[in-house]
């Protein structure tokens, strides 16, 4: 089992930034790839950005492609979502998760293995 929790999510006004974390306990973290994903409200959960286990490959969604950028930390368990520019529509809950694989295993949900209970951003105009 791996436990994950989400933290760094808050009120921030549009074009501002925000770090959010994910720090991952349970098992060697550097086994995972990882993942963000996020929620608005009235919509589905999608696919943000991935890392493998290394860092040294990731892949975002284009929505945010050029703002927000995926790193990990595999000495601190932790994996970030550094967001700039952000918008209004950024606006959601965002959710960290890790998947039994450590290379990249794509934008699908049901790639991911451990889910954590997420962190709300909210992205005033």
């Amino acid at each position: 089992q791996v436990q994950l929790v989400e933290a760094g999510g808050g009120l921030v006004q549009a074009g501002g930034s925000l770090r959010l974390s994910c720090a991952a306990s349970g098992r060697t973290f550097s086994n995972y790839a990882m993942g963000w994903f996020r929620q608005a409200p009235g919509k589905e959960r999608e696919f943000v950005a991935e890392i493998i286990w290394s860092g040294g490959s990731t892949s975002y969604a284009d929505s945010v492609k050029g703002r927000f950028t995926i790193s990990r930390d595999n000495a601190k368990n932790t994996v970030y979502l550094q967001m700039i520019s952000l918008k209004p529509e950024d606006t959601a809950v965002y959710y960290c998760a890790a998947a039994r694989f450590r290379l990249r295993v794509g934008p699908s949900q049901s790639s991911y293995n451990y889910w954590g209970q997420g962190t709300q951003v909210t992205v005033s105009s």
